[in-house]
C-alpha cells in the first residue's frame, strides 16, 4: 500500500505540474481561445441580456418545447450562425481552490490507474506505459472530443487536451513504471 501511495503522489505531481506548465508556460492551449475587437460591447450585452451562470446554445428552443417543434427549428437553423456561450456573472481569479481540487483528483486517478494496472500483478514498465498512455487518450476522445464534438469545436480549441493526456499520463506512466517494478 505503501508503494501505491508514494506512486499516486509522485505521479499526480507530474500530472498535474504538466496541466499547469501547459496551460501556462508552454502555451499549448495559446489557441483553444480567440480574441474579438468588439469584447467589451459583446461582453456588456451578454451582462445586460443573461441573468444567470450557465452554457447556452443561442438559438434553442424553450424548455418544453415538443420534439417536433425542436425538429422544425434545427431544420431552419441549418447554414445559418449559432453560438456556444459559457457565462458568468462574476470573474474570480483565486486560483487556490481550483488547483487544490484539481490536485485531489488527479490523485484519486493515479491511484485508480495504478489499482487497475496492478490487478493481475505489476506488469512491467512498458505496458505500465502503455496503459498511462491509453487513459490519457481515453479521457480525451470521452471528455473533450465526443463530449464537445456536439459543438463540432476546431481542432485548435481541443489539441492542448489531446497533447496533455499523451503527454501527462505518458510522463506518470514512465513513473509508474518505474516505481511499481522497483525492488
Amino acid at each position: 500500500m505503501k508503494k501505491w501511495l508514494i506512486g499516486s503522489l509522485v505521479g499526480a505531481i507530474l500530472v498535474f505540474g504538466w496541466q499547469f506548465l501547459s496551460w501556462s508556460v508552454l502555451g499549448i492551449h495559446k489557441d483553444a481561445f480567440k480574441y474579438h475587437p468588439a469584447q467589451d460591447s459583446i461582453i456588456n450585452y451578454l451582462s445586460s441580456t443573461l441573468t444567470e451562470d450557465g452554457a447556452y446554445m443561442i438559438p434553442t428552443a424553450k424548455p418544453g418545447t415538443p420534439r417536433k417543434e425542436h425538429q422544425e427549428m434545427a431544420k431552419q437553423m441549418e447554414g445559418n450562425p449559432w453560438a456556444s456561450i459559457i457565462y458568468h456573472k462574476e470573474a474570480h481569479f483565486s486560483m487556490t481552490r481550483p488547483m487544490i481540487r484539481g490536485f485531489l483528483i488527479d490523485l484519486f486517478l493515479v491511484f485508480t490507474l495504478i489499482y487497475i494496472l496492478t490487478r493481475a500483478g505489476t506488469p512491467n514498465a512498458v505496458r505500465i506505459l502503455a496503459g498511462s498512455v491509453a487513459v490519457g487518450l481515453f479521457c480525451f476522445l470521452w471528455g473533450p472530443y465526443t463530449g464537445h464534438n456536439w459543438f463540432s469545436l476546431p481542432m485548435d480549441m481541443i489539441k492542448g487536451d489531446l497533447i496533455d493526456g499523451i503527454a501527462a499520463w505518458g510522463l506518470c506512466g514512465l513513473w509508474l513504471g518505474w516505481w511499481l517494478n522497483r525492488k
